[in-house]
C-alpha cells in the first residue's frame, strides 16, 4: 500500500520524466527505475522479493505514454527523421521482446546488478569516447549501416527492455557519432523508444512468472504508474 508521501515522491520525479523525455530525448527509466524500486521498499510489508522487475516493468507502462507524446510533439515540431527511425525500431521492437522475457526469468539481485552497471558503461562512453559531446568531421549526417541497424537495434531494445529504460543513452550517442545534431538525435530518441516500451508493458504486465498482487498487472503497479504520468504529463 503506498502512503501519500511514496505517491508524491512518485508525482514528484513523474515531472522529472517528463521534462527529460522532451529535453533529451530520454524516457526517465534511469531516473524510474531507482524510484519506484524504493518506494516499494519503503512502503512494502510482504518483502520485496520482486521490487526490481515491478520497477522495471512499471517503468515501461510510464514509457509507453511519455515516448509516444514527445514522439507527437517533435512530429509537430517537424525534428522526426524517418529514415534513422525505420526499420531500427523494427529491430529494437524484436530485441526489446526477447530483452523483457529474458528478464522476467533473472533474480532481483542480478538486475539490480545489470541495471548499475549499464549505467556506469553508458556514462563512460558518452564522454570517453569520440563523437557524443562534439561530432566530428564535416561529412555530414551518415546513414545506419546493415550491421548497426540489425545487430544494433536488436541489442539496443534487448538492454533497454530488460532494464526498464527507453535505450535513449545508446541511440543518442550512436545518431550523434552519425553525425546528427543534438536535438535531432534526442528527437528521434524518443520514437525509438516506442517499441521498447510497447513490447516490454505487454510483456511484464502479462508474464505468467508475476505473482498476483491488487493494484498489478502482471508486474506493472497501476498506482506508481499513474502517480508517475501524474507528475509527467502537461
Amino acid at each position: 500500500m503506498f502512503t501519500l508521501s511514496s505517491f508524491l515522491t512518485l508525482l514528484l520525479f513523474g515531472c522529472l520524466t517528463g521534462v527529460t523525455t522532451v529535453l533529451f530525448g530520454f524516457g526517465g527509466g534511469f531516473v524510474t527505475v531507482p524510484v519506484v524500486y524504493g518506494v516499494l521498499g519503503a512502503t512494502a510489508h510482504d518483502g520485496t522479493a520482486d521490487a526490481m522487475h515491478v520497477a522495471i516493468a512499471t517503468s515501461t507502462a510510464v514509457m509507453v505514454v511519455n515516448a509516444v507524446s514527445a514522439t507527437a510533439a517533435q512530429h509537430r515540431a517537424g525534428r522526426i527523421r524517418r529514415e534513422y527511425v525505420w526499420p531500427l525500431a523494427g529491430y529494437v521492437l524484436l530485441g526489446a521482446a526477447l530483452g523483457s522475457l529474458v528478464a522476467t526469468r533473472l533474480g532481483d539481485t542480478l538486475l539490480r546488478v545489470l541495471f548499475a552497471g549499464y549505467l556506469l558503461v553508458t556514462i563512460a562512453d558518452s564522454v570517453l569516447r569520440k563523437g557524443f559531446l562534439a561530432v566530428g568531421g564535416d561529412g555530414g549526417p551518415r546513414p545506419l549501416g546493415r550491421f548497426t541497424t540489425t545487430l544494433g537495434g536488436v541489442g539496443i531494445g534487448t538492454v533497454a527492455a530488460s532494464l526498464g529504460v527507453g535505450g535513449s543513452v545508446m541511440t543518442v550517442p550512436l545518431l550523434r557519432r552519425r553525425g546528427l545534431p543534438m536535438a535531432t538525435a534526442t528527437a528521434l530518441a524518443n520514437p525509438l523508444s516506442v517499441p521498447v516500451a510497447l513490447a516490454g508493458t505487454l510483456v511484464y504486465a502479462l508474464t505468467p512468472a508475476a505473482p498476483a498482487h491488487t493494484g498489478r498487472v502482471g508486474y506493472v503497479d497501476l498506482v506508481a504508474c499513474a502517480a508517475l504520468l501524474c507528475g509527467s504529463l502537461p
